[in-house]
């Protein structure tokens, strides 16, 4: 199994949560998001991810896996256990829906294609740039900390006591956040799922600055 990753693609983040929980080896293939003009769009790369973006998954010689959540769930089907989804239908829709709040609603807005199309293309200053990414991620996570505090069903993590897709898409946003200094505190019951997870192996060792590519 090979995963093309970047050690501060959030996408990627929440995939490499995914292979360590699942205790699943694989091979780190780094693509460098910056460096000669990011190497994502190289033709080599286009011919792994014809998008230029991470991650990509390949295993057995199979075309590429795009889209994390897409791998995350092809990771939950071929390889089960330990689960990343509740055992309820109505539970499974509520830590999915949390994932896709993240990686739908939040993330996209703030990556780095729309960053530097804000920056080269549109000629937005860096305190307007700056200011654009902390607004989404204020609006989002005010939403997602009023849903979350006040539902029965999030305990030390988004859905129970248990690591689910859910957390895999938060925890890697809430680094980021914080890489922009944005101050999670005001968001308390996220703050404390961050912190917990953080404690998890598999968690910490997802983490940027834990991958060979680290800078």
């Amino acid at each position: 199994m090979k995963l093309y990753s970047y050690f501060r693609s959030s996408a990627s983040y929440r995939v490499r949560i995914a292979l360590n929980l699942k205790n699943l080896p694989y091979e780190y293939v780094p693509v460098h998001l910056l460096r000669d003009g990011g190497e994502q769009l190289k033709p080599e790369y286009r011919c792994v991810h014809p998008d230029g973006i991470v991650p990509a998954l390949v295993e057995d010689g199979q075309p590429a896996i795009q889209q994390s959540l897409a791998i995350i769930e092809y990771l939950e089907e071929t390889h089960p256990e330990p689960p990343l989804l509740p055992r309820s239908a109505v539970d499974r829709a509520h830590a999915r829906s949390i994932a896709l709040q993240v990686a739908c609603e939040i993330h996209p807005l703030d990556n780095l294609r729309v960053l530097k199309y804000l920056k080269h293309t549109m000629r937005v200053e860096d305190d307007a740039k700056d200011a654009w990414y902390r607004y989404w991620i204020e609006l989002g996570f005010s939403t997602l900390e009023t849903r979350l505090a006040a539902d029965p069903r999030t305990g030390a993590l988004c859905v129970g006591d248990t690591p689910t897709i859910a957390d895999l898409c938060l925890i890697p946003q809430i680094f980021n956040a914080n890489r922009f200094k944005i101050d999670t505190t005001r968001y308390p019951t996220l703050q404390r799922i961050y912190d917990h997870a953080m404690q998890i192996d598999a968690f910490a060792q997802a983490a940027p600055g834990e991958q060979p590519d680290s800078e």
